[in-house]
């Protein structure tokens, strides 16, 4: 597929108390199920991490934020400076069960709009979500600017967002599976009983 899925791997996991990028589910580091979920369908997989030493093992083009400190959407401005592509997968680093098909439906639905953003529940998960390449200057305007939060751009854009029945429309599995993520350790050790549940089914 020609686009490009953007992991963002920045945050300080403050709550879990280490780098949860870095734990492992079934063998394999969290970020590395990430990866090779998103490698199914994407031409380009971009990590952005102000710490490429500890992430040299992934093998996937890695670039550090310009504007370090400053959050997500410092993350999202690396990415697209980076990407290859006009249609852009941004996916955080603690989504251990994210879908490579879902994330194409979206993809696809993206045409003329500036983003497409999921809202499960009323609630937007703007980091697993699609974004044009054009977005750029408009990323870099609003950190110039210490509008920081990614509500703040949304604001300005264009967005389709998609509701649950939009999405399980494209969904192979639970939605609440896909959009599960891991902030505290008992949600880190919930991922690891599901997925060796999975792996033994």
């Amino acid at each position: 597929m020609k686009a490009s899925a953007i992991l963002l791997s920045g945050g300080k996991s403050s709550r879990m108390g280490t780098n949860k990028a870095l734990l492992k589910i079934n063998e394999k580091t969290n970020i590395e199920r990430i990866r090779d979920e998103l490698l199914k369908l994407f031409d380009e997989v971009i990590l952005v991490t102000n710490e490429p030493e500890a992430y040299r093992f992934l093998n996937v083009t890695t670039v550090t934020d310009e504007y370090p400190g400053k959050g997500p959407l410092a993350g999202i401005h690396a990415g697209l400076k980076a990407s290859s592509f006009d249609a852009n997968l941004v996916v955080a680093c603690d989504m251990p069960f994210v879908s490579a098909e879902l994330a194409e439906s979206m993809v696809k639905r993206l045409g003329h709009h500036d983003a497409v953003v999921p809202a499960i529940k009323g609630r937007e998960h703007p980091l697993f979500a699609v974004y044009q390449r054009r977005l750029l200057e408009e990323t870099e305007a609003c950190i110039e600017k210490g509008s920081l939060r990614l509500r703040h751009l949304l604001e300005k854009l264009d967005v389709l967002y998609l509701s649950e029945q939009d999405l399980e429309i494209y969904s192979n599995g639970p939605l609440d599976r896909i959009f599960f993520n891991m902030n505290l350790p008992e949600e880190y050790e919930q991922a690891v009983k599901q997925a060796g549940e999975e792996a033994s089914r």
